[in-house]
């Protein structure tokens, strides 16, 4: 998925003379005329295009090769708001979290070497998740590329891999269109993180500016492949003919801005639907033909029911592993149609019927018109005797505990019943993190935000940095793990320094949840190495200036929750659970998804 249909064919020839408009103040009477220059540096053309492009917040953390980009940024600060993280990763995923809300795209500085490649993880994690980010990279002079000069590293060709376009600028004049290009392939098509890497001689080389041109097309990189009628065409036959048809959905629903028309084809289909952990916030929770969370610890029915369906219409989503458990036992009775702007996606994992090329915006009303108003109450019982057994098992004793130690359930269900489904939930990786996915309700889109496909621990607390940022009249709530909030503990000084309003929730089980959970299950409980100790995490936030508290008895936890939601500012609300509470239903690893297990 590099760069959806090859890398852009961007060289490195020196921007062109703008021209103005024959409308505009600069044109002569001929109607054309060379745009008016001023003499800028290449650093203050990097501040021009990210005010061009709509820019209002930059995450980031100063060094010495980015130093001329922070010395003009001074002279910026009234158009561009600049969030000092404690950490290059920390930036990142507050850059993620920004573009995961807010739909633009977030953007990064890091000066070079160690700064740099501190990125990494976010940026692998931007890219499969598909987050538009762009982040800007100090670098040495130019004369002192390959020197092994201090804090000199080749990030070109480290993040290569872990970027959809990345590219090297040694020469000022090539800044505005190249920012261009960074800007448009980051949002456009499949987003993704974008890495410019500016040398400081570039960054303080003064060149005629004659203004900011936004990039609307590159040679050789198509970022909506044509679609195909036909193929939407076979596509409503199959679903007109089908029985037990069944819908999985993911985040493209979400990155494409296609909700509305998402919600109009299942509506008209009748068609019962279930999404990826990306996915989730794409339908309403409580929407009638919602029927919940696929994959290794999703629903029982959608699981199950992925191998009875007759067509499997995918929407938006790259039948991840963690979806489809054994690819050899996913859904080998069912004829599939697969909606993806991705071309490089169909196929990759399950054979498509019908691929629908294509942004789901675009090809969802062209499927929902053709199709037929249908429903099927035969099988939405089976989804709901399905729930019913997973309630019985497992539900029910997880979000209403009679007694005993807390559960992490009933923690998300009483944090539903006082946000109302309203709030941004943004989660790290770990138990809390699919129990979070599992029963917290949402009303709106954009509300959910998660490392998905790189599952960082880490992610949670600079995430919901960014998301306050780019959500800043919702409530946004972090839920963590005592184990992953400890590798970006650091993203409290940033919440203190820049007074952002986030809410704390520490789900904490006095153990690396998830792997001890396993080791349990498949390594007769030897526990090796999951045991972790933590610090006094109310004191610990108190000494940033944060307020909070700890709970461990039931009657307290709904008082503590409505405390955290009402106080005015941050607060950290750390809530001690069950030590060995499994999460459940799970789909064994080699496991198809029908072998689900519910205990």
């Amino acid at each position: 998925m590099h760069n959806e249909t090859g890398t852009p064919d961007i060289s490195r020839s020196k921007a062109r003379t703008a021209t103005a408009p024959a409308d505009s103040p600069a044109a002569g009477a001929n109607g054309l005329k060379t745009a008016v220059t001023k003499e800028i540096s290449g650093s203050a053309a990097v501040l021009e295009a990210f005010l061009a492009e709509g820019v209002d917040t930059i995450f980031g953390y100063p060094g010495g090769a980015i130093m001329p980009i922070y010395d003009a940024l001074y002279d910026y600060q009234e158009k561009l708001r600049h969030i000092l993280v404690r950490h290059e990763q920390g930036g990142i995923h507050a850059a993620q979290g920004y573009a995961r809300t807010s739909g633009k795209v977030g953007v990064v500085f890091a000066t070079s070497g160690p700064g740099a490649t501190n990125l990494v993880t976010g940026l692998a994690d931007a890219m499969i998740d598909s987050s538009p980010v762009v982040c800007i990279t100090g670098q040495v002079f130019a004369h002192l590329l390959g020197t092994d000069a201090f804090q000199e590293t080749d990030v070109i060709n480290i993040t290569t891999p872990v970027t959809k376009w990345n590219y090297q600028v040694t020469d000022a004049t090539e800044i505005p269109s190249v920012l261009a290009k960074a800007f448009y392939i980051a949002a456009s098509g499949r987003p993704g993180p974008v890495l410019i890497d500016i040398t400081k001689n570039a960054q303080l080389q003064k060149f005629s500016y004659a203004g900011y041109t936004k990039c609307a097309h590159i040679r050789s990189y198509r970022p909506k492949p044509i679609v195909r009628k036909e193929y939407v065409e076979k596509a409503a036959q199959l679903i007109n003919e089908a029985k037990r048809p069944f819908v999985v959905f993911g985040q493209g629903v979400i990155l494409g801005h296609a909700e509305n028309e998402f919600r109009a084809f299942i509506e008209k289909s009748g068609i019962p639907a279930a999404w990826t952990i990306l996915g989730l916030s794409a339908l309403p929770t409580d929407h009638p033909l919602n029927m919940g969370m696929l994959g290794m610890h999703g629903n029982y029915g959608p699981n199950v029911l992925t191998n009875e369906c007759d067509v499997l219409i995918a929407v938006g989503m790259r039948f991840d592993d963690r979806v489809t458990g054994r690819l050899d036992k996913y859904a080998k009775q069912a004829r599939v149609i697969h909606l993806d702007i991705d071309p490089a996606e169909i196929d990759k994992n399950v054979k498509a019927t019908v691929p629908v090329w294509g942004d789901c915006k675009e090809t969802l009303p062209l499927l929902t018109e053709l199709v037929e108003p249908r429903v099927y109450p035969q099988w939405l019982q089976k989804f709901k005797d399905h729930y019913k057994e997973e309630e019985e098992a497992v539900i029910l004793s997880e979000l209403n505990p009679a007694a005993g130690e807390l559960t992490m359930g009933e923690v998300i269900n009483l944090l539903n019943e006082l946000t109302g489904g309203d709030a941004v939930i943004v989660t790290d990786v770990g138990q809390h993190q699919m129990v979070a996915c599992r029963y917290a309700r949402f009303k709106r889109s954009q509300s959910n935000v998660t490392s998905g496909g790189l599952g960082t621990m880490g992610f949670g607390l600079p995430a919901a940095i960014g998301a306050k940022f780019g959500a800043p009249d919702r409530t946004v709530v972090a839920i963590i793990g005592d184990g992953g909030f400890q590798m970006t503990l650091q993203e409290l000084g940033t919440i203190m320094q820049c007074e952002v309003e986030v809410k704390i929730l520490i789900l904490n089980n006095r153990f690396l949840g998830m792997v001890r959970q396993w080791q349990q299950l498949f390594h007769d409980k030897r526990y090796s190495f999951v045991d972790i100790t933590s610090p006094d995490f109310v004191m610990l936030a108190k000494s940033y200036g944060i307020e909070g508290r700890s709970v461990s008895e039931r009657e307290h936890l709904k008082g503590a929750l409505k405390a955290m939601l009402d106080h005015p500012g941050s607060y950290l609300l750390e809530v001690f659970v069950g030590k060995e509470n499994n999460v459940f239903p799970m789909v064994p690893q080699g496991c198809s998804v029908s072998e689900i297990r519910l205990k």
